[in-house]
C-alpha cells in the first residue's frame, strides 16, 4: 500500500473537543508560538485525543507520539493562519456562520437547553458562539492558504506514467469495487402545481414582510432552505453578480437598497430577495430559498410511473436504453442509454473536462459523485438486474423517483495504467501537490517567526525546519 500522508487533510481538529473542561486550569501554558499566534498546552492535548480516537475508530496505528503530531499540525495551522493574513487570502463568511450556528445547536439539543450548556462549560453562550467562530475562521483561512498554494498544480500523462513505474511492485495501490450502472429518472408530473404552491408560499411570506407582519431574518431562518445563509437570516456577503445565478443576479441588479423582489426562479429553486446595499461591484442582500415540495400522492405516483417502466424492461418489452432515451428525465445520460457518470458534478463546479468523465464508481464516490440511495439500490442488484422505483434527491435537492440498472461490477483489483488511469492521476496529482505544500512549508518556517518550549523541541517532527 502507498504510505498514507497527512495532506491535504492536516486540519482535522474539530471544533467538539474545543469546549471540553479544562482540567487543572492553572496549569496550562503556551508551549509554541508560530507568527502571532499561540498554542496552548490544552490544545495540543485535546487534539492528540482527537487523533488518537480517529485512529482507532479507522483501525489505523502510528509509532509517533500523538502529542508530538498535534503540536506539529497545530503549528502549521497556525502558519497557514498567519500567511492567509498576510496574502490577504478570502473565506466564506457565511459558510462559517451556519457551521457554527448548527454545532451550538447540536450542542444544546445534547445538553437539553441553554443554561445547562452554559452551566457544563461555565460560558455565557455567545462567549461560546464567539470562541467556535473564531475557531473555525482560523481553520478556514488555513484550509484556504493551503488551497492556494496548491491549486495551480498540475500533472501531465508523462508524470502520472512515472508515478506509477516509481512504485514497487508489491506496493501497488489497490482499486477497490467499482460499479458501473444505468438510470431512468423521472420528476413528478405535477411539478408545475408544485412549483406553484412555492411560489404562493414566497409570495405570502414577501406579503408579511412589506406590511410589516414579519421580518425578512426571521423568515429566512425558519423557512429558507440554503443551508449556507438560512441561520444568518438570509444574508450573503457581499458578491459580484458575475458568481450568482443568472436570473438570480437578472433580479438583484435592478432592485434599490431594502426592495424586496418578485419571486424569482433559479437553477437551485424559487427565492424572494432583499438587497441591503451595493458595495462597488459586490451586491450584500438577503434571500429566502424554497424548493417545490410535493404531497406523499404526486410521489408515489412518479414511483408506479417508474415500476411500470421496469416491468417493461423486466419482460423485454423494450430495452432499458431506449426506455432511458423515452423516458429519462435526465439530460445527460438518457443520451448515453442512461449510464450513469459524474458529468453532471464536474458541470456544477465549473471544471467540466471530458478526460475526467468517470463511469466507474467506488463506494465512497456515491457520496461525491452520485446519490447514496443509487448505492443502496444497486448493493442488492446482481449484474443484469433493474432494481425497483425508489425516491431521491438530485444535486440541488429536487425531489425525483428513479430505477436503476446494474451493468457491472469491477472486482477489486491492482491499479493498471490501462485501467485505472483517471484513479492513478488522482494519485499522482495528491503526490505532486503533497512535495510543493512541503517545500512551500519549509520556506515559510524559515522565514516566520516559530519558538517551541525546550522540553517541546525533542519529538519527532516531520519537517525538520521547526526547530531551529
Amino acid at each position: 500500500m502507498l504510505k498514507k500522508t497527512i495532506f491535504p487533510a492536516l486540519l482535522l481538529l474539530t471544533i467538539a473537543g474545543v469546549f471540553a473542561q479544562k482540567r487543572q486550569v492553572v496549569l496550562d501554558k503556551v508551549v509554541a508560538v508560530v507568527g502571532s499566534s499561540s498554542i496552548l498546552y490544552s490544545e495540543v492535548e485535546d487534539y492528540a485525543r482527537q487523533l488518537t480516537a480517529q485512529r482507532r475508530q479507522e483501525g489505523y496505528t502510528s509509532d509517533r507520539d500523538p502529542m508530538n503530531e498535534a503540536l506539529e499540525g497545530l503549528m502549521t495551522q497556525k502558519l497557514l493562519y498567519n500567511q492567509a493574513q498576510i496574502d490577504s487570502v478570502s473565506i466564506n463568511d457565511a459558510e462559517i456562520a451556519a457551521r457554527v450556528e448548527e454545532m451550538l445547536q447540536q450542542m444544546i439539543a445534547e445538553e437539553g437547553s441553554i443554561p445547562q450548556l452554559e452551566a457544563k462549560h461555565h460560558m455565557a453562550v455567545f462567549n461560546l458562539r464567539e470562541n467556535m467562530r473564531q475557531r473555525y475562521e482560523e481553520q478556514a483561512y488555513a484550509n484556504s492558504m493551503q488551497h492556494e498554494v496548491v491549486s495551480k498544480v498540475s500533472v501531465i500523462p508523462g508524470e502520472v506514467e512515472q508515478f506509477y513505474k516509481s512504485i514497487p511492485k508489491d506496493s501497488l495501490p489497490t482499486i477497490a469495487e467499482q460499479y458501473v450502472y444505468a438510470q431512468i429518472t423521472r420528476f413528478p408530473r405535477s411539478m408545475t402545481a408544485a412549483k406553484q404552491r412555492t411560489r404562493e408560499r414566497l409570495i405570502d411570506m414577501r406579503e408579511r414582510i412589506i406590511t410589516g407582519n414579519a421580518k425578512f431574518e426571521n423568515l429566512a431562518r425558519m423557512y429558507s432552505q440554503d443551508p449556507g445563509t438560512m441561520m444568518r437570516g438570509g444574508e450573503m456577503d457581499p458578491t459580484p453578480l458575475a458568481n450568482l445565478d443568472e436570473a438570480f443576479a437578472k433580479a438583484l441588479e435592478g432592485m434599490k437598497p431594502g426592495q424586496i423582489s418578485e419571486v424569482v426562479e433559479s437553477q437551485f429553486g424559487f427565492h424572494i430577495i432583499q438587497l441591503l446595499d451595493k458595495r462597488g461591484i459586490n451586491y450584500h442582500f438577503r434571500h429566502i430559498l424554497l424548493h417545490p415540495v410535493y404531497t406523499t400522492e404526486e410521489l408515489s405516483s412518479v414511483a408506479r410511473e417508474l415500476d411500470s417502466i421496469a416491468d417493461l424492461i423486466v419482460r423485454d418489452s423494450i430495452t432499458f436504453e431506449k426506455a432511458a432515451l423515452q423516458f429519462s428525465d435526465d439530460a445527460t445520460s438518457k443520451m448515453n442509454g442512461g449510464v450513469v457518470s459524474n458529468h453532471d458534478i464536474l458541470e456544477r463546479m465549473g471544471a467540466f473536462d471530458a478526460k475526467m468523465t468517470v463511469t466507474k464508481f467506488l463506494r465512497e464516490d456515491f457520496g461525491r459523485f452520485g446519490s447514496l440511495d443509487d448505492y443502496n439500490a444497486l448493493r442488492r442488484l446482481k449484474v443484469g438486474e433493474v432494481s425497483r422505483s425508489f425516491l431521491t434527491k438530485d444535486l440541488i435537492g429536487n425531489d425525483l423517483g428513479k430505477i436503476v440498472k446494474l451493468l457491472e461490477i469491477i472486482p477489486t483489483h491492482v491499479a493498471s495504467l490501462g485501467e485505472d488511469y483517471l484513479r492513478l492521476e488522482e494519485m499522482a496529482l495528491y503526490d505532486k501537490q503533497e512535495r510543493v505544500f512541503r517545500e512551500w512549508l519549509s520556506k515559510k518556517i524559515d522565514a516566520m517567526y516559530v519558538y517551541i518550549r525546550p522540553e517541546f523541541r525533542d519529538g519527532e517532527f516531520e519537517n525538520k525546519h521547526w526547530v531551529k
